[in-house]
């Protein structure tokens, strides 16, 4: 198996050189790009496993380029993390809101940058090591060693953030969760940080899920269940 291919989308050039310097010697493949729309004219060139985002780029900004990965077909579960040397709470909730997976806040070192890409890229092969487990619900069939959802037997694409909320949501299935929890558990996101991240993932979640999408029942002034079909005490 190659190596990790990731794509650094950064406008500076010596930090974005000095990124590769340093992942190349952590054992990954990388490419740079200097601009939103550079980033995009690459993913449409090869596929990559992870891309390193910063938010502040010419043109098309870092939030711009997450919203168009995760509409497109393509790259919606390529896994994202975000660098932004502003570090306050709206960066990092509106960057959860759009679907990364971490976030690095400048300047960091690369031992910490090294050790979430790991962590991300390690998810699947350690879910494929550790986890034989398959849910099924409704006609909702979720295999988490293979990361693979199917819904009346066809396969559905989620992505790694939706894909984890559904598993903790069909694991404590009939238990009320708070957003708080679902922030902790999903995002690793300290619980102090109050957002509606979780609804904006839930909406898409329902969306994706058609009429089984109901089974995920809002819990008034909490956050949200998922009941199975015939135990429907809350309200949508």
């Amino acid at each position: 198996m190659s190596d990790p291919l990731i794509l650094v989308v950064e406008d500076d050039a010596n930090l974005a050189k000095l990124l590769k310097y340093n992942l190349e010697k952590a054992g990954y493949r990388c490419e740079l790009a200097g601009s939103g729309e550079d980033a995009m004219v690459r993913m449409s060139e090869r596929s990559f496993d992870l891309v390193l985002l910063d938010i502040m780029l010419p043109g098309m900004d870092g939030f711009e380029v997450c919203r168009k990965m995760r509409q497109h077909q393509l790259y919606r579960e390529v896994p994202i993390v975000m660098l932004t040397a502003k570090g306050e709470e709206i960066d990092k909730v509106l960057g959860f809101e759009l679907g990364i997976d971490d976030y690095v806040v400048k300047p960091f070192s690369p031992r910490e940058l090294n050790l979430r890409i790991r962590a991300i890229l390690k998810r699947d092969r350690r879910g494929k090591r550790d986890v034989q487990e398959i849910m099924k619900c409704d006609g909702l069939e979720v295999d988490i060693a293979r990361h693979c959802v199917k819904l009346d037997g066809r396969e559905i694409t989620l992505t790694l953030m939706e894909f984890k909320l559904l598993v903790v949501l069909l694991r404590r299935r009939g238990q009320a969760q708070s957003r708080e929890t679902l922030l902790s558990d999903v995002w690793d996101v300290d619980k102090s940080i109050n957002t509606r991240t979780i609804d904006t993932h839930i909406t898409r979640l329902r969306d994706k899920l058609g009429e089984t999408g109901k089974l995920i029942k809002t819990v008034r002034g909490l956050g949200y269940k998922l009941e199975e079909s015939g135990v429907d005490r809350e309200e949508n």
